[in-house]
């Protein structure tokens, strides 16, 4: 169905995210690609004054890490590791590396995500491919 499928993952959440690879790699053409996105958040300059140095550096190379296992058995599967805001930050990898499907995991939504709204909301109403929401 798809030819290059988008599967964000929060590492620094406890989600698991086999559902959504899996998910993926059944919508998949033959000899597409899945790559597999964590974004880190940007922390503000006065939070960054109390981490110790290199902290950010280390949790970084944690995450890389941790990514690269996730879509080892992944057939075609990158890795791609960005700095920003989640939301905004998914929209635009996909626009710039012509993503034509996003599969994202989702919790049920509580008041706090109609009040701010959550990842998975913003890239469903935002996102110019298709999305697949997994609860």
């Amino acid at each position: 169905m798809y030819n290059n499928i988008l599967v964000p993952i929060a590492l620094d959440h406890e989600h698991p995210s086999g559902p959504s690879l899996d998910i993926a790699k059944r919508l998949l053409n033959e000899g597409g690609t899945i790559t597999a996105l964590h974004v880190m958040e940007e922390l503000p300059a006065y939070v960054l004054q109390h981490i110790e140095q290199g902290q950010r550096d280390t949790q970084r190379a944690d995450f890389e890490k941790a990514l690269k296992a996730e879509i080892a058995d992944v057939p075609n599967g990158k890795a791609a590791l960005v700095m920003g805001h989640s939301g905004r930050t998914i929209l635009d990898y996909a626009a710039s590396h012509d993503n034509d499907c996003i599969v994202i995991a989702s919790h049920r939504p509580g008041l706090q995500d109609y009040l701010l709204g959550s990842t998975a909301a913003r890239v469903v109403r935002h996102a110019q491919c298709a999305v697949h929401v997994l609860r």
